[in-house]
């Protein structure tokens, strides 16, 4: 009986994320890192992939990531031509603290602001950090919140897996 539970559970969760990975990146008003607003329907990458990372300056599994995947990010674009979108959620008020925070980083991601959370609640967003993969038909085919060292060669290895996928079709 408990077996049984247990399959149906699972096979619950693969459904749930077989439906999600299907799903379409939200249109969402938000703000650039210089105050302009962008909506995120404009977030595209010429058919390559795309990774949009929640973050918060307050989150140090956050900065621990973005840090991480900072170090890989040029050989991850050389090899795969991924861009990455790393989104705020910082509220109004530490918003103005983002661009120098990331400044002093020397973080070279297209930094997005979601002080209202609106894109954090259309995305289905708990936890942060939480990351997306996009393939380059704009599909949302992976996605993992929480950060632990090593997590940036999973996304790299899931990276890589869409580029191939991408490649047969």
């Amino acid at each position: 009986m408990k077996a049984n539970k247990i399959t149906l559970i699972l096979l619950f969760i693969f459904s749930v994320l077989c439906v999600n990975a299907q799903d379409k990146l939200p249109a969402v008003n938000v703000k650039t890192i210089d105050g302009a607003t962008f909506n995120t329907a404009n977030i595209n990458n010429n058919g390559q992939p795309i990774i949009i990372d929640f973050w918060a300056t307050w989150c140090k599994p956050c900065v621990q990531e973005l840090t991480a995947i900072s170090d890989l990010y040029e050989d991850w674009q050389k090899t795969t031509g991924v861009k990455i979108y790393a989104v705020s959620i910082d509220d109004a008020r530490n918003s103005a603290r983002v661009k120098p925070f990331v400044n002093a980083r020397g973080w070279e991601y297209q930094i997005l602001l979601d002080p209202n959370a609106d894109l954090k609640r259309a995305m289905n967003v708990g936890d942060i950090p939480h990351t997306f993969l996009i393939n380059g038909k704009g599909e949302i085919i992976f996605q993992h919140a929480g950060y632990a060292p090593g997590d940036e060669n999973e996304l790299y290895e899931k990276l890589l897996e869409s580029i191939k996928a991408n490649a047969v079709k």
